[in-house]
């Protein structure tokens, strides 16, 4: 589902409805807020809660699932849009990721590991730039890890208990994006709760805002 969609579905939200509105004040606003978020290290900060055994079952065969990120294309359109989707996307991360083999190989395992689990990859991609800034290494006053800061209890109740597997790229991006995915299905497809509940603060706006804010920098209108 693309931001455009998310917008025009959910009027349940006034943090939500806030960025529908078009004036340059509103957008002003919405792009202070993102700063806000990077600066205060708005970082995941997930609470560890009672899974249901099937839910922690299901979470530790998605996240060990070896399969790398090759992506598979029933037809040469879709190929097609992926590989401008990745040029574009490359060309807007530059700056972050000079490197352009790290880029294009973050790209890629990005759009693979959000598509896997169901998400826009250009919604993890506001996400992580609100989480990390795009920092591999980053770690959190609360101990988050990773681009997607990913709390090191996941490892414990779901992995291996190897959090330091946290700073793997894949492994980091694998966690962050089932976690999201199980919380979006908890709360029934409202991702403005999912994204609450995946920063710990399930229920208020400035979280969920900043992320659909930092979305619309990564939004990508393929060619039909």
């Amino acid at each position: 589902m693309s931001y455009g969609e998310v917008l025009r579905r959910s009027g349940m939200h006034d943090g939500v409805s806030m960025l529908r509105r078009t004036s340059r004040l509103r957008i002003a606003m919405a792009g202070l807020l993102l700063a806000f978020a990077i600066a205060n290290a708005h970082a995941g900060n997930q609470k560890e809660e009672a899974l249901a055994d099937s839910v922690r079952m299901a979470l530790s065969r998605a996240i060990s699932d070896p399969s790398p990120p090759v992506p598979q294309f029933a037809e040469i359109n879709e190929r097609l849009d992926y590989l401008r989707w990745l040029g574009d996307m490359s060309e807007r991360l530059a700056k972050r990721l000079p490197d352009r083999q790290t880029r294009i190989e973050f790209l890629r395992t990005v759009w693979y590991e959000a598509r896997r689990a169901g998400l826009d990859p250009e919604m993890i991609l506001g996400l992580i730039q609100v989480e990390s800034a795009f920092r591999k290494y980053a770690v959190s006053p609360v101990g988050a890890h990773g681009y997607m800061q990913v709390m090191p209890f996941w490892t414990r109740i779901i992995g291996d208990g190897d959090k330091r597997k946290l700073f793997n790229m894949q492994t980091n991006l694998r966690f962050g994006c089932s976690i999201l995915r199980m919380y979006l299905d908890m709360e029934k497809g409202d991702l403005f709760l999912a994204l609450g509940r995946y920063n710990g603060s399930r229920g208020r706006p400035a979280y969920p805002n900043a992320v659909l804010a930092a979305w619309r920098n990564w939004e990508h209108k393929p060619r039909h």
